[in-house]
């Protein structure tokens, strides 16, 4: 009996060894891929940070002229307006 407990325990302890030896492996085989000619070097003056409130400045004329939006305003609502008769007859 007192043979059969240590050969269980023997085999036990041969298991976690095994398996922490494959743990140990796939790290070991990401870490010898990196070197130090990979890292990158740091910059001697460290980079300045972007002012937070600094807006640029306003533009001068408009990104769309106000005809055009209009207009664009007006094809928009009709096709709104198209959508919600098309899904009121569909109820």
């Amino acid at each position: 009996m007192l043979a059969l407990w240590d050969l269980q325990k023997s085999r036990l302890v041969c298991c976690a060894l095994l398996i922490a030896a494959f743990m140990l492996g796939g790290c070991s085989s990401q870490l010898a891929d990196m070197s130090a000619a990979d890292t990158p070097a740091h910059p001697k003056e460290p980079a300045g940070y972007l002012s937070v409130h600094d807006l640029p400045p306003d533009r001068d004329q408009a990104i769309i002229p106000p005809d055009q939006r209009a207009k664009i305003e007006a094809e928009l609502a009709a096709a709104r307006d198209r959508q919600a008769v098309a899904a009121k007859d569909a109820k």
